[in-house]
C-alpha cells in the first residue's frame, strides 16, 4: 500500500509541475501556430514575472491577488512591445533571423534584471498560504491544489476562447493562411499582437506558481523550465494547443517518476530521450498534423 501512495503521490507531483509546463508551453505553441516562429524569450517571461511579483508583493506590499493581477498584466503588455520591437521588423525575414533576435531578447532580460537586481539569487515566500489536504493517506499541498486549479481554468478557458470566440477565429484563420484572413478582412498584426498578449500572460501565471513552489529568485530562473515547456509543445506537436497542455502533462508525470524511481540527474536526460524516441515514431508530435507546404 505505500509503494502505491508513493506512486500516487509521484503523480500528483508530476501533474503539478506538467501543469506549469503545459502553461509555459501553450505561449510557444501559439505563437508559432499564428507567427511560425520559435520564440525561445518566451521562457524569460516566466523570470521576469517572478520578479515583478517580488516588486509588488515584497517591495510596494501590494496584496497578494492585486500583485498576482498586475504581474500578469505587466507581462502580456511586455509580450506584446517584444513583438512590436524585435519580431514585427522580421515579419518576412529569414527564420534563422527571428530565431538569432530570439536568443537576444532572452539574453537582453536576463542581464537587464540582473543588473537592476544582482546576480544573487533572492528568498521570495510563497503567497499562496491554503493548507494541505488529505485523502486517506495522502497528502495534498495547498501550493499543488491551487496549481492544478489555476492551469485547469486557463487552459479551459483558453480552449473555449479559441473555439468559440471572434478573436479565437481569426486566430485560427492566420494560422491557416495570413495571406487569405488579411483578404477576409482580419487584422493579421492584431490577432499576432493578442496571440503574444494571452501567451505572455500564461507564462506570468506560470512564473507566480513556478516561484511560490521554489522560492528563490534568479535571473537565469526561466532558462530551464523555458527550454522543457518547448520539449512539451514539441512533444505533444508544435502548434497544437491541445498538444501542448498533453506534451506539458506528460512531461511533467515522466520527470516527477524518474527523480523518485530512476535518478535525480538523469530525469532531464530521461525527459530529452523519450521526445527522441516519440518524434523518431510520430516526427509532428502526438497530437501534430502533416502540413504540406505550398511551393
Amino acid at each position: 500500500m505505500n509503494v502505491l501512495n508513493s506512486i500516487i503521490e509521484q503523480l500528483i507531483n508530476g501533474l503539478r509541475t506538467g501543469s506549469i509546463y503545459a502553461l509555459i508551453a501553450l505561449g510557444y505553441t501559439m505563437v508559432y501556430g499564428i507567427a511560425k516562429m520559435i520564440n525561445f524569450a518566451h521562457g524569460d517571461i516566466i523570470m521576469v514575472g517572478a520578479y515583478i511579483l517580488y516588486v509588488f508583493v515584497s517591495l510596494l506590499h501590494i496584496p497578494a491577488i492585486p500583485a498576482v493581477l498586475l504581474t500578469t498584466m505587466a507581462c502580456a503588455v511586455l509580450g506584446v512591445v517584444i513583438e512590436k520591437v524585435a519580431y514585427k521588423p522580421l515579419r518576412k525575414a529569414q527564420p534563422l533571423a527571428v530565431l538569432i533576435t530570439a536568443i537576444g531578447v532572452s539574453f537582453f532580460l536576463q542581464n537587464i534584471i540582473q543588473l537592476i537586481f544582482g546576480a544573487t539569487p533572492i528568498p521570495f515566500g510563497s503567497i499562496i498560504k491554503i493548507p494541505a489536504i488529505t485523502l486517506g493517506s495522502i497528502t495534498i499541498s495547498g501550493i499543488t491544489l491551487v496549481t492544478l486549479i489555476v492551469t485547469t481554468i486557463c487552459m479551459v478557458s483558453l480552449t473555449l476562447f479559441i473555439n468559440k470566440t471572434k478573436a479565437g477565429r481569426a486566430m485560427r484563420a492566420v494560422s491557416e493562411d495570413k495571406g487569405a484572413a488579411e483578404l477576409m478582412g482580419i487584422n493579421v498584426n492584431g490577432t499576432i499582437s493578442l496571440t503574444f498578449f494571452i501567451g505572455s500572460a500564461l507564462a506570468a501565471i506560470a512564473g507566480i506558481l513556478f516561484i511560490c513552489q521554489y522560492e528563490a529568485l534568479k535571473p537565469t530562473l526561466g532558462a530551464l523550465p523555458g527550454i522543457k515547456a518547448f520539449v512539451a509543445a514539441v512533444l505533444g506537436g508544435i502548434g497544437s494547443i491541445p498538444g501542448a497542455m498533453l506534451g506539458g502533462i506528460l512531461l511533467g508525470v515522466i520527470e516527477s517518476l524518474s527523480k523518485a524511481y530512476i535518478s535525480t540527474q538523469l530525469s532531464d536526460a530521461i525527459v530529452f530521450g523519450v521526445l527522441v524516441l516519440v518524434l523518431l515514431v510520430k516526427p509532428t508530435g502526438l497530437l501534430g498534423k502533416q502540413r504540406k507546404e505550398k511551393v
